[in-house]
């Protein structure tokens, strides 16, 4: 199966492309409010590195969030674009577990906390363990207090990997854990495939129109410019 994932969520903007023959063609840069400009060159260049178009691509993928709002609208609707220009079906997958794969791919953890900073005193947290079945949901996605995420590590009384920006940006979470071991600050698409392609298994692959971001909270982190409100 050819596939190809996107993510713009945070300060880094990723694409992948995975062909049938198991071959990943990637992008990775850190390109704060630069996502729309850099997003589509990417998937021009891996595509043109793996010798495939989009019409020859099975299967979009997507960071779906929870991530910046507006990096979040800007994969959803480049994703979109590319499904509805060629009929391909999609599938959105957490930010949160993609950086819990990452760390699995490069450790082998069993379990591994994910914390992104998400402005305002508060933090897009999960907690996955990795299992012979995949990655599964310890604690769920949420938008919460650091103090809150690190009461409910605690309360698990396991070992675990961390991954995001969040350890470093609030000290409760940062007490918890050895913040120089947290590697993985961004998610990426490359490591979005793999979890796609279990979800498209399940049988959660969508028709463009129907996809939707992730936000887990309706408050926005910005404020318009003087004048402008």
């Amino acid at each position: 199966m050819n596939i190809l994932a996107i993510d713009t969520a945070t300060e880094a903007c990723s694409v992948a492309l995975k062909t049938e023959d198991g071959t990943v063609f990637s992008r990775f840069e850190i390109c704060p409010q630069q996502h729309s400009q850099r997003l589509l060159p990417m998937v021009d260049e891996v595509l043109a590195e793996s010798g495939r178009t989009l019409a020859s691509l099975d299967l979009l993928t997507y960071g779906r969030g929870p991530g910046s709002f507006t990096g979040v609208r800007i994969a959803t609707g480049m994703i979109q674009g590319l499904a509805l220009g060629t009929g391909h079906s999609v599938v959105g997958v957490s930010t949160l577990a993609a950086m819990a794969q990452q760390q699995i791919a490069a450790t082998s953890a069993r379990f591994v906390a994910s914390a992104i900073d998400a402005r305002m005193g508060e933090v897009y947290f999960a907690v996955y363990e990795n299992t012979n079945q995949g990655l599964v949901l310890v604690v769920e996605e949420q938008v919460c207090p650091p103090e809150t995420a690190a009461e409910l590590l605690q309360s698990l009384s396991i070992e675990f990997d961390t991954v995001g920006t969040g350890w470093a940006a609030y000290e409760a979470l940062g007490s918890l854990t050895n913040i120089d071991k947290t590697s993985v600050l961004y998610p990426s698409a490359e490591h979005m495939l793999s979890l796609a392609l279990v979800a498209n298994d399940n049988g959660e692959a969508t028709k463009a129109i129907d996809i939707e971001p992730v936000y887990l909270r309706d408050k926005v982190t910005w404020k318009k410019l003087p004048g402008r409100e």
